[in-house]
């Protein structure tokens, strides 16, 4: 298995995401695909019910009817697009000659380390030549914010440190906890969370069961990932910050990981952001002073050290395993 996690890395970096034919693309379309079937408004009774919640003159128990019933159909949804291919992964695994090299693919296509370069350095290089323009373009494909409002060096800190958790340690850790299957299965409900995991009054119910199962599938490797960026940066600040900022972001697992990442780094991220022309006060992160263009390239360097202490731990542990079964 260290080996098989080594040979992905690997892989990921040379090759980097797959331009054609992505493995995700194609579940991201039926992800689609499903949700506008489950969750749109029709005729029926159910549907009628599910406008109602909008409506400011809907009682307190009919919108929590239809809440309910918006929350069954996305955990369904949930189901349906995960256990399919969750089981395939698992027992192409079990293939006696096949297995080991689905074990390297399907590591691969859930890494997303080369691809975080490749979509965070544009908007490094763009700041270097000072076009901000161009920057917060850059930049606009990372994050969700409205483009006019966004701070370009800030919000690629934020993005890279926390997709380091969600596109390289997550997909590691769940690798070496479940195999192929484990790999899969996170990614793909990261992939769902990405898509429906909104509080807009479209995904407010139905992506609930989705947002809450990347909750829980990313909560051991978000504390792994933040520990990780402690190590490899200010240990005592990002600790420090970790303690006293995350518990107040609005998510369990990015907040952690974006805080101490921010510490480690010496940096403050964080503030007011604006999402669909509404500014939302979110708190500060880390400390030291703001942001800045080279910081982006400081962010990615942490994450790569982190994915080569995590390879060395695990090739170092596969060892001592390998010595103690034939002593």
């Amino acid at each position: 298995m260290a080996l098989t996690l080594l040979a992905a890395v690997l892989l990921d970096g040379l090759l980097g995401e797959p331009r054609r034919l992505h493995p995700l693309a194609g579940f991201g379309r039926m992800a689609d695909g499903l949700e506008a079937r489950l969750n749109k408004p029709g005729k029926t009774r159910r549907n009628e019910l599910a406008r109602d919640v909008a409506d400011s003159r809907a009682s307190p128990r009919l919108q929590e009817s239809a809440g309910a019933r918006s929350r069954l159909r996305g955990a369904l949804a949930v189901s349906l697009l995960l256990v399919p291919p969750t089981t395939l992964a698992w027992w192409l695994s079990t293939l006696p000659v096949a297995g080991p090299l689905w074990g390297v693919l399907a590591l691969y296509f859930a890494l997303g380390h080369r691809s975080l370069h490749d979509h965070a350095r544009p908007v490094a290089e763009a700041l270097g030549r000072g076009d901000l323009a161009a920057a917060r373009d850059h930049a606009a494909m990372l994050v969700s914010r409205d483009r006019e409002a966004i701070e370009p060096a800030a919000a690629t800190c934020e993005s890279v440190l926390e997709n380091g958790s969600d596109g390289v340690f997550g997909a590691l850790f769940w690798f070496l906890v479940a195999g192929p299957a484990g790999a899969v299965l996170f990614r793909l409900a990261n992939t769902l969370d990405a898509m429906w995991g909104y509080k807009t009054a479209r995904f407010l119910h139905f992506g609930w069961a989705a947002a809450r199962l990347d909750d829980l599938l990313g909560y051991l490797p978000a504390r792994l990932t933040a520990l990780t960026y402690a190590v490899l940066g200010h240990t005592r600040q990002a600790l420090a910050c970790w303690r006293a900022q995350a518990p107040a972001w609005k998510s369990p697992n990015a907040g952690p990981v974006m805080a101490t990442g921010a510490g480690a780094l010496g940096i403050r991220l964080g503030g007011p952001a604006r999402y669909h022309g509404a500014w939302q006060d979110r708190p500060p992160l880390g400390t030291g002073r703001p942001a800045e263009g080279t910081d982006i390239g400081r962010a990615l360097d942490l994450v790569s050290r982190g994915v080569i202490l995590w390879l060395a731990l695990a090739l170092l542990g596969a060892a001592i395993i390998e010595g103690v079964l034939h002593a």
